[in-house]
Formats: structure tokens, sequence, C-alpha cells
């Protein structure tokens, strides 16, 4: 080998070894970014850890730092904070119907928001189920029996709360099948929030009000919330699965006018994209949401078995209905609740 040619290869793997390390540097060089999620009650868990994975994800795919914050409430308040100005990235709501009015109220998103992303914008489901006392002393089997005197039922306030509304639409429809009609299920319905001694605002404040501060004999709970309790309260509670129930489909977009003002869309984008890879489906199933993807539908059996459920849709006729005819003000729960 000559000294020229030597001499050439050494220049040459300089000049690499100078550009690989000009690569690396620019993207270390990134300005690390922080992301806002609005959410609603019971998905703290969920997402403290979704946000630690996803970190890790794209510094090692990007070479940027991202941190996520967190703000959590009732679905139907964390909705109205983002239309009057909270400065979210994304928001990840108990139902679309609270989604649908961030673009009503500002079109702070477009009207195609749930069009964007797989399986209508929602990567995991939920359900509602019953948790009662340790040992079931109530006897309580299923809907029916939380209109019987002297059962204390708790449940928040449909009016600020997406959990709410699926623990009243599920009851609705359970009596409406079973008891033949909607003035049936209006009356059972009634009933039921006879029997609720408090409407606390969100979801995890219902689940405070059951299990730390012991009011109540039953808690109509999320799914995924009813089994965190179970984890932390050991045999202090059960949960009961009752003989129907409504397939709950928490939807999740990004906040249009918010990204592109701060220039966080393609991360906002790939932080919700992320909730559907594998690494995000598993996370789903370990905190209890049950996840669109058969494999982990699957692994996840055990603890989230499958039971007889409706949609949204083919009883109530969508959100934008069952909201009108249920929610409204002067609607259905406002004549039901008025005597209380």
């Amino acid at each position: 080998m000559t000294s020229t040619t030597a001499l050439s290869r050494r220049v040459f793997n300089l000049a690499a070894a100078v550009t690989l390390a000009g690569a690396a540097l620019s993207a270390s060089a990134q300005p690390a970014v922080t992301l806002l999620n609005v959410s609603y009650d019971p998905t703290r868990e969920l997402y403290a850890e979704i946000n630690t994975a996803f970190a890790k994800h794209w510094k090692a795919k990007t070479g940027q730092d991202v941190s996520i914050k967190q703000s959590h409430g009732g679905s139907g308040k964390q909705a109205r904070a983002v239309i009057d100005g909270l400065d979210a990235d994304v928001v990840t709501l108990a139902l679309a119907g609270d989604i649908d009015a961030v673009h009503k109220n500002g079109a702070w998103i477009p009207a195609d928001w749930q069009k964007r992303l797989p399986h209508n914008s929602s990567p995991y489901t939920s359900t509602i189920v019953l948790v009662v006392r340790q040992g079931n002393p109530k006897g309580i089997k299923d809907w029916d029996d939380l209109i019987k005197p002297g059962v204390s039922v708790i449940t928040p306030n449909p009016k600020t709360s997406g959990g709410a509304r699926w623990n009243y639409l599920a009851a609705w429809e359970f009596a409406k099948r079973k008891f033949g009609g909607e003035a049936q299920a209006k009356d059972f319905v009634g009933k039921l929030y006879a029997n609720v001694p408090v409407l606390d605002s969100g979801a995890r404040g219902s689940s405070i009000t059951f299990a730390q501060r012991g009011q109540g004999d039953v808690f109509i709970s999320w799914e995924n919330e009813a089994h965190l309790l179970e984890k932390e309260f050991g045999g202090k509670v059960d949960i009961i699965y009752p003989s129907l129930s409504i397939l709950a489909e928490p939807p999740v977009t990004v906040v249009d006018k918010n990204v592109d003002k701060k220039g966080t869309r393609s991360v906002a984008t790939a932080y919700l994209e992320y909730l559907y890879t594998d690494e995000g489906q598993d996370i789903a199933g370990k905190n209890f949401y049950r996840p669109i993807s058969e494999k982990f539908q699957a692994k996840y059996v055990r603890q989230l078995p499958r039971i007889k459920l409706f949609t949204i849709d083919e009883a109530f006729g969508g959100w934008t209905k069952a909201a009108k005819d249920h929610f409204a003000d002067g609607a259905y729960f406002d004549q039901i609740y008025t005597k209380k």
C-alpha cells in the first residue's frame, strides 16, 4: 500500500467519523419537547406507564427528549377546559361526545377527527362493572339489585363525568331489555339514582368515596378502576360482572390548533400512534384496559373476561343522540334527578 493510499484512507475515515459525530450531535442537540395530555379520571396509572415507555421509545428513535404532563378530571369538565384554552397537545377522554364538543366549540380539531387513527381513534376499550364490599353482604348480582331498598349506590355525575354516562346508559339498556321499553327503563334508572347519596364530579372521586371514605354498598365502576381497587384494597372489595354491560370506547386525538401553534404535531401524533403498538397494547392490558389487538386480548382474557356487551350505536343511535336524549338540559337525567 502506498503512503498516498494510506493517507487517503485515514482522511476518509476521519471525515466519516466527523460526519457521524456531527449527526449524533445534531440529534442530541434537538430541543426537548413537552406534551400535555388532557385525560379523564381513571387513566392516571395507565398514562404514567405509557409516558415513561414512549419517552424511551422516542429518545431511541430520534435522539430527542420528550416529557408528557398529565391533566385528569371528569371527562366533560376536561373537554370544557380545552375549549376554554387549556393548552392540550392531545386529549384522551372517556367518550367521543366530549371530543366532538372540542370540535363544535371553537374548531380545535376537525369534524372527522375520529377517522385519523384505527378503531375510530379508540386504542383500547373498557366496560362497566359493579364493585361491592367483601363477601357481597347485600347480595348484588346484577343491575336490578341496585334499586332494592337499603342499597346505597355510588356513581359520579353524568353531567360532568364520561364514566358516569357509560354507567347510566348501561343501567338504562339493561332495564329496557328486561322490563320492556323506554318508560320502564326511565322508571328503573330513577329508582337507581334515588339510591345514590352523592354525585362526585368524576369516576376517581367516586372511587375514593366508596373505597376510602367507606360510603355505599356498591360502586358502578370502570372495569379498570374496579381492578385497581381490588389490587389496592385486597380482600376488602369484590368485582361483580353484570349479565349485560356496555362496550366503552374511550377515544384519543391531537388538538390541531395547539400542536400547530406549538410545533408539536409530529411527536404528539407519534405518542398516540404508540398506543396501538405491541408495547402500548401490552401496557393497556396490564392496566386493565381491553386491548383492541387480538393478540393482547388473548393474553389478558383471564383478568378481562369476555361478557355480553352492547354498543352505544346499536342501543342509543350514537353519542350525539344519546347526549341529546339523556344528558342535555331538561332531558331524561334532569327529569329523573330533579326530585333529589
